[in-house]
């Protein structure tokens, strides 16, 4: 008051002096108690935001720990369900097994432990980090171990015979897998006491828990100190139920910085109560927001594929679960469309990784434009994708989607300097008003695909419910195959190859042939299929040449043709093992000649230039197969320099109708002979096909007319005879 102007200065009654004094203690009170209840709610609200922060993080750090041990369990799952390792494992080659298990553990954040075991837990190998292990299993890992081998070993038939866990070990805590070592099928023809287990280890050091706080965004996460009491805590246990090991984290006490943020201007400023609480409302939904960011994102990075930007696989079939419910509920169909690049593998070996990695993110772009935002679309593996849709007219939108994915992938990709060509092979499966689960539908989808493959490629095909007992019918055939050629009881034959003029045996084709235990014979145009899609192909090829060179010695005048695929083809070390097989067989290959159908020197150019160019420095000759079915361009004849063509049967059956028939016969022959390649006709079956490839000037003949595909016995009597199959004379 003693600041005021004098005129200001009046006497306060002590009636109102109370009354002001009542007023202002009032006031005071009720300040106090709205602070007090402000200050209560803000610590409550504090504490609150605290415990949800710290219940997140304790379910994500559980989450991150559980996706540490699923991701051992996937990758054990892939090296032991391997027909590669069922083949190498069982035949004991131990460089394949070091190469492929024991030196894979080196630098690897996939595993950094590989122990291969028989039935009766002896090791065969062990590998830690790249080099050979000098301890014992029993010594380094607790005995919980035994426990998931004996889960793997005991798994009943339809189960699968695999089991993973936490461990304590020498080093410290890793997730720990064991599975029985078997083909990709889930078959294995070895008896029990011949199984052979794969055992995975992948520690749990402190530089994978920093990886798993930055990746799930766990802010402190580390293993606990001896005697540490903390309430952010996680438990590591075995499958016994030991613990093993904590992790714990730093709570990021959110409510406690959204309440050090407010609290000054409650103290501050408590007449501005109303912009106190908005200003509450605010932080604190700041802070839910941030919360709800950071387990979406986590979420997000769970489901997606770093490589595509699209869903992954797990994300895939949550949202195809999800469709496939809603779908349910509402009476309409789903439709899911499986694709493989076809050619993929050729543009990777081709130009590298590198650029087959630019040409995913390339082809998940285009896909995702095409599909819509209404389509689930996910990269399911190297070079699958999925799409899935629900509509009530998805037969009609998925043949839509169908033409618009093969027109797309059908135009070559630009990458950089290079040029990709890749198509697809689409399979297509229909649940009905939701009535086939997702899992059943990505199986119908696959076997829809491998079928589209099996007829070419580049195409769309839809599942039918045929296909499951003809896919069970091919993985059968696929086990017995298998089991021929590694026993060698693939027979091969041989068809006569007549000269033009005199009809006299000069050479012969090697087929091979299949006399199937309990079934009796498989036609080639059944089981050479099932080889080059299973890889077989390179055995069954192998073997088929070895066998006629070694026949082709006691015939030293005939010249011996062996028909090669594409599969074999596209083997970089083909070429290194040809020239293995003659040298083994003490084999002159200029008396061999390869014979190769046009398809793959159509799609693959220039490393077709490039493979014929390392087989014809062996001194073999190469011949293009079957002339006259397919492209047939000249242009291939002058690029690729062929040392023979074969015309096809159809051109030589055309010549029964004459006419144009035989015109196109000479001009073909006329053509190749201007190129100076000799011309071989197969399929000859009349005196008159003969003579009229004859007049034409092929110079040499084959088919049924002068011999159906024989034994070596009845060749070696036919070369010791008059040569003449049949007894035929040349007209």
């Amino acid at each position: 008051m003693r600041f005021l102007p004098s005129r200001f200065r009046r006497p306060v009654s002590v009636g109102r002096r109370s009354a002001v004094t009542s007023m202002l203690f009032v006031f005071a009170v009720v300040v106090v108690l709205v602070t007090t209840f402000i200050l209560t709610a803000l610590d409550r609200l504090a504490d609150h935001a605290n415990r949800l922060d710290d219940a997140r993080s304790r379910e994500t750090t559980t989450g991150a720990i559980h996706t540490f041990e699923d991701q051992l369990h996937a990758t054990l799952n892939d090296y032991a369900a391997w027909d590669d390792a069922a083949r190498f494992v069982y035949a004991g080659d131990q460089e394949w097994i070091v190469s492929n298990y024991g030196d894979m553990t080196v630098n690897s954040d996939l595993f950094d432990l590989a122990v291969v075991m028989d039935a009766d837990r002896n090791v065969l190998m062990a590998y830690q980090d790249g080099q050979p292990v000098t301890w014992s299993p029993r010594d380094y890992l607790d005995a919980s171990l035994w426990t998931l081998f004996d889960m793997a070993s005991s798994a009943s038939p339809a189960a699968v015979p695999e089991a993973a866990g936490f461990i304590r070990t020498k080093k410290g805590v890793a997730a720990v897998g064991v599975a029985l070592i078997r083909q990709k099928s889930g078959a294995l023809d070895q008896s029990p006491q011949s199984h052979r287990f794969l055992i995975f280890a992948r520690h749990l050091d402190e530089a994978k828990v920093k990886k798993l706080a930055e990746t799930y965004v766990i802010d402190g996460l580390r293993f606990a100190d001896a005697g540490e009491v903390t309430p952010n805590t996680v438990e590591i246990r075995n499958i016994h139920g030991k613990v093993l090991q904590q992790l714990v984290w730093r709570s990021r006490l959110p409510g406690n910085m959204a309440y050090a943020q407010v609290r000054p201007l409650v103290y501050s400023a408590l007449a501005m109560v109303g912009l106190f609480f908005l200003l509450l409302f605010v932080s604190g939904s700041k802070t839910l927001n941030r919360l709800k960011a950071d387990e979406a994102a986590a979420r997000h990075l769970a489901m997606r594929d770093r490589l595509s930007g699209l869903l992954n696989r797990a994300g895939f079939f949550a949202a195809l679960d999800g469709l496939v419910l809603e779908s349910r509920r509402g009476g309409i169909d789903v439709a899911l469309l499986y694709l493989d690049l076809d050619g993929f593998k050729e543009v990777n070996d081709a130009y590298g990784h590198g650029t087959g990695d630019r040409l995913i993110r390339g082809v998940a772009a285009g896909l995702k434009a095409l599909v819509g935002k209404e389509a689930i679309l996910a990269r399911v593996g190297g070079d699958e994708f999925a799409v899935a849709v629900s509509s009530a007219h998805v037969c009609r939108i998925a043949d839509i989607l169908s033409d618009r994915i093969h027109g797309f992938l059908d135009e070559p990709f630009v990458i950089g300097e290079r040029v990709a060509t890749v198509g697809t092979s689409i399979g297509v499966a229909i649940s009905r008003r939701g009535g086939i689960s997702g899992e059943e539908l990505v199986r119908h989808a696959d076997m829809a695909m491998y079928r589209a493959k099996e007829t070419g490629g580049g195409r769309t095909v839809h599942f039918q419910p045929e296909m499951d007992a003809e896919r069970q019918e091919r993985n059968m055939l696929e086990i017995d195959l298998r089991r021929a050629i590694e026993r060698r009881e693939i027979n091969v034959v041989y068809q006569p190859v007549v000269d033009a003029q005199t009809w006299r045996l000069v050479g012969v084709e090697a087929l091979a042939r299949w006399d199937r235990e309990g079934h009796g014979p498989v036609s080639p145009d059944v089981f050479i299929p099932i080889a080059e899609s299973t890889g077989l192909i390179d055995q069954l090829g192998l073997f088929v040449l070895r066998r006629a060179c070694e026949m082709i010695a006691h015939w030293p005048d005939l010249r011996l043709s062996v028909n090669i695929s594409p599969g074999q083809f596209r083997d970089p070390a083909f070429a290194v093992h040809v020239g293995a097989v003659f040298r083994e067989a003490e084999t002159d290959p200029a008396r061999i000649t390869l014979e190769m159908t046009e398809g793959y020197f159509i799609r693959n150019p220039d490393r077709a230039r490039i493979a014929l160019a390392t087989l014809q420095q062996l001194g073999v000759k190469i011949a293009l197969d079957d002339f006259g079915a397919g492209f047939s361009s000249v242009g291939y004849l002058r690029q690729f320099g062929f040392d023979r063509m074969k015309l096809d049967k159809s051109m030589v059956h055309a010549l029964d109708r004459g006419g144009r028939a035989v015109e196109m016969l000479q001009a073909t022959v006329a053509l190749a002979r201007a190129l100076d390649i000799p011309v071989t006709a197969e399929g000859v079956e009349t005196e008159n096909q003969a003579l009229a490839l004859k007049v034409s000037g092929c110079d040499e003949l084959q088919g049924y007319m002068f011999g159906k595909p024989m034994s070596a016995g009845e060749i070696d009597a036919l070369y010791r005879g008059d040569r003449r199959p049949g007894g035929l004379s040349a007209a």
